[in-house]
């Protein structure tokens, strides 16, 4: 393999990476619904995945290594996009916690300055307190730390938040009987 390829190798790989990761924030952003963004990621997701399958056919049957550069940069782009995914910044979570302590738990994250809702329910073993918090995504992890710290055998789930309406005045009742 001459030094030509090599880099032609390497130049692909990097291009799928980018591109592949870029996919993926692209979905993030449209499952959040930041359209804006999801749009640039789009393009520039498009734009480098049109340049590098153009090169990679006019040269796979002289050079299949660009084939497999294709395929192992997509492959990592693909880990490399689920990472970057955790990291970015936008878009809210809602962190449910299931827990015996629900008033200590409860009262710990409000003092944490964490807006909680809490329900109280009936499990298979007795009580149980469900809190929910929605935060920004780069704060769930505050959340968690701090449930964890308040109630070592707390049980926690963390989901995306596609829409969320904090205005209760929306909520209108159908009938309201003495």
């Amino acid at each position: 393999m001459t030094w030509d390829i090599l880099i032609g190798c390497m130049v692909i790989i990097i291009a799928r990476i980018g591109d592949v990761s870029l996919g993926t924030m692209r979905t993030v952003a449209v499952v959040s619904g930041h359209r804006g963004l999801a749009w640039i990621f789009g393009l520039l997701e498009i734009i480098i995945w049109v340049f590098v399958v153009s090169s990679v056919i006019s040269h796979i049957r002289t050079e299949p290594a660009y084939g497999v550069a294709f395929a192992v940069g997509a492959a990592t782009g693909n880990f490399v996009g689920v990472t970057l995914q955790r990291w970015l910044p936008f878009g809210d979570q809602v962190v449910r916690i299931f827990t015996r302590n629900g008033v200590a738990l409860f009262d710990g994250l409000r003092r944490d300055g964490f807006g909680v809702t809490r329900f109280e329910g009936v499990g298979r073993d007795g009580s149980v307190s469900m809190l929910f918090v929605q935060v920004r995504r780069a704060r769930a992890v505050l959340v968690v730390r701090a449930a964890r710290r308040l109630d070592p055998g707390c049980f926690y789930t963390i989901d995306d938040i596609r829409v969320a309406n904090s205005a209760l005045s929306n909520i209108v009742p159908t009938s309201v009987k003495p």
